[in-house]
């Protein structure tokens, strides 16, 4: 009982942020227009009143709930993942990816230095995998075509609406009721009246620009490995262990060797990165 406590506190406060993020996203996506995205980002800091405020608080709740929701499934994975059929399992698995694009997404969209840098980047990465790369490119991206229509509407509608669906099975089993944490909301609350949201200027004679906290070691590792290689199969890698890690599954202990290694060696190429 108390492993599932454990489990369910991490899940609680993790859809508490994503309550958060999603009100605070709305009130910044009235105000947001992607056919000028640096410009209308800029605007809302400093001609709306509490524009800047409400962009904090969206950027920071975001991030709490990718980090929380990554505590969620470690929290699972230490209990012991038994109670979850496999196909499950890898639908909660799933839900990792599509909440790295949400959070990645939302950087692109501000149209700054790091937002136009890892858009340039992530376009490369979908246009290197064979045969359907264009595809996933104008599903996903499509930036030199249109600009940031189609990552807006991935931001806003799309990618939610997946997440969603690969979450749903789980979500309806249990409730999070918001007063529940108040502390939690008055933290996050507090800590984006204090700290402002980054906003990374174009700066004359930049020849590096680093990414998303999350995004450096892939980056990084770009440097030295060609696109497909280094965005498609090395992140793939990790996702495909983490099927296995389910206890009792007769490859989980190689499963839990590679996923630690990859993430020794993936934190090993952020510090790299950091060093630029």
């Amino acid at each position: 009982m108390k492993r599932f406590l454990t489990e369910t506190k991490w899940g609680a406060m993790s859809l508490t942020a994503l309550y958060i993020s999603v009100i605070s996203g709305i009130v910044v996506a009235l105000q947001y227009d992607f056919s000028h995205p640096f410009y209308s980002a800029v605007s809302l800091d400093l001609l709306i009143p509490f524009g800047l405020y409400w962009r904090s608080l969206h950027f920071y709740s975001s991030q709490l709930f990718f980090l929380l929701s990554l505590a969620h499934l470690v929290a699972i994975l230490v209990a012991s993942s038994r109670h979850l059929s496999l196909n499950k399992w890898i639908w909660l698995i799933a839900t990792v990816p599509v909440s790295l694009l949400l959070l990645f997404t939302g950087y692109v969209l501000r149209g700054d230095a790091t937002g136009e840098s890892a858009g340039h980047i992530a376009e490369n990465i979908c246009l290197s995998v064979p045969v359907i790369g264009d595809m996933l490119n104008s599903l996903l991206f499509a930036i030199a075509e249109e600009g940031m229509k189609r990552v807006y509407a991935n931001h806003v509608i799309g990618l939610v609406v997946l997440w969603g669906i690969f979450a749903w099975d789980h979500l309806r089993r249990y409730r999070v009721r918001i007063v529940d944490h108040s502390w939690f909301v008055f933290f996050t609350v507090a800590f984006s009246l204090v700290f402002k949201a980054p906003m990374d200027l174009m700066r004359i004679g930049d020849y590096y620009i680093s990414g998303p906290w999350f995004f450096l070691g892939l980056q990084e590792l770009l440097r030295y490995v060609q696109p497909f290689w280094a965005g498609v199969v090395f992140p793939m890698l990790f996702l495909f262990s983490l099927a296995f890690l389910q206890d009792g599954h007769k490859w989980c202990k190689k499963a839990q060797f590679f996923a630690g290694g990859w993430i020794i060696f993936y934190c090993g190429a952020t510090i790299l990165a950091l060093n630029h």
